[in-house]
């Protein structure tokens, strides 16, 4: 394997810093041409340098930020032989100083060189194939095929990876064509010509790619592992490297004190008086919701009572409630419904819900009847047969949504 210059990979007419020096944060350049352009009603400079050191949105890594002479940075392009830097203003044409947000470079670098050390960990050690890589502003992601990685492989892969990063191995830029990286063991092979450039991870990578890295796996600081979820066929896996690593612990560390705060218990008891505390409001739910039961039952007998049958001995009831919860409002139609020939019409005023419920002896087909109103009302709605929910766009509506299912149903 030989090291050569940017030259090799053609006639570029941009010279590419970046790829042999990641951590160039300043840089000379003679501007070759700025051109106006209008890009969303805003007037953006398309500048063109002989170098640059601004790394273009490629591979899953993000472009870099910057300043070209007094020019704000807002996007990097690559062109093929150019590069194309967007700026805010316009840029004479001759030698100007730029330079890079270094944060947000860096920040890339631990993330591009924590994908690459951890792709070749799951491929090598798991058999778990990395076929996709984004680097997100919060978080990144690689895709990966294979079986299910289980929490008790992720531990394993995170402390295995981190394992070579607390080695501080080197981490260099080599240049080589397929045929002699097939001879090295290359991790995965790409479908281009010629004379490559290749991210090697001392004894535990070698991998193609045109991205920016740190030169040391320490400089990583730290993998974290973070949600691995079902993408379509694959497994879609979160991790977080360097300074977001070290941000996401802190964030975590401080959301398990508030919760411990809370609970009144210290950190370490989170989780146990978490699930205690669950238990206890599953338990005061159950016990409540058994009691709205049993009050709307009540109710609907005392309903039932004093309402006489109407319409070919079929009992209607019809009211708009308002201050009245919907659960109770559901609770009590549905209560009222168990009863034979009943049919019940319910609509809440502060939200336009409506309940439309029946005794099986009835036989009309209130779904039907919810459609039809919502329909000419304005909303949706639907359920079954013998009972539907619906909600109006209008709630001041109510009352003359529960008329026209009354005359729909001829009561």
């Amino acid at each position: 394997m030989r090291v050569g210059p940017w030259s090799i990979f053609g006639d570029m007419k941009t010279q590419r810093i970046y790829y042999d020096d990641a951590f160039v944060r300043e840089f000379e350049a003679e501007v070759l041409t700025c051109e106006e352009q209008e890009r969303n009603g805003k007037k953006r400079w398309r500048v063109a340098l002989d170098r640059t050191a601004l790394y273009p949105a490629s591979g899953g890594q993000p472009d870099d930020r910057g300043r070209i002479g007094g020019a704000e940075v807002i996007e990097v392009v690559d062109e093929g032989e150019e590069i194309g830097h967007i700026v805010d203003r316009s840029v004479e044409l001759k030698t100007v100083k730029a330079e890079i947000d270094w944060a947000r470079r860096f920040d890339h670098m631990q993330q591009h060189t924590g994908q690459h050390l951890l792709s070749a960990v799951l491929q090598t050690k798991f058999g778990l194939e990395t076929v996709s890589f984004h680097l997100g502003a919060e978080v990144c992601t690689i895709d990966l095929r294979g079986s299910e990685p289980l929490q008790e492989t992720l531990r394993a892969v995170e402390w295995a990876t981190n394992e070579i990063v607390f080695e501080d191995r080197p981490v260099r830029v080599r240049y080589a064509t397929q045929k002699e990286l097939r001879g090295l063991g290359v991790r995965k092979e790409v479908d281009r010509e010629g004379i490559l450039r290749v991210i090697e991870i001392e004894g535990a990578d070698l991998q193609p790619c045109g991205g920016t890295h740190v030169a040391r796996t320490g400089q990583i600081g730290a993998v974290l592992l973070r949600r691995c979820a079902k993408i379509r066929q694959d497994w879609r896996l979160e991790f977080l490297c360097g300074g977001r690593a070290v941000a996401a612990a802190r964030g975590d560390y401080e959301a398990r004190r508030a919760i411990a705060e809370q609970l009144k218990c210290s950190n370490e008891e989170v989780v146990g008086a978490m699930k205690k505390a669950l238990a206890e409001r599953d338990a005061s739910f159950k016990s409540a919701r058994e009691r709205a039961e049993q009050l709307a039952e009540v109710e609907a007998e005392l309903i039932e009572r004093d309402t006489p049958g109407g319409t070919g001995g079929v009992r209607l009831v019809a009211r708009v409630f308002e201050g009245i919860e919907a659960v109770h409002v559901q609770l009590l139609a549905t209560a009222l419904a168990k009863y034979e020939k009943t049919v019940v019409l319910f609509a809440r005023r502060e939200c336009g819900q409506l309940f439309f419920g029946q005794h099986t002896t009835v036989g009309r087909d209130m779904n039907a009847v919810m459609k039809k109103v919502t329909t000419e009302v304005g909303g949706k709605g639907g359920g079954t047969k013998d009972f539907a929910r619906g909600g109006l766009k209008e709630p001041e509506s109510a009352a003359r949504a529960i008329e026209l299912a009354r005359a729909e149903l001829g009561l």
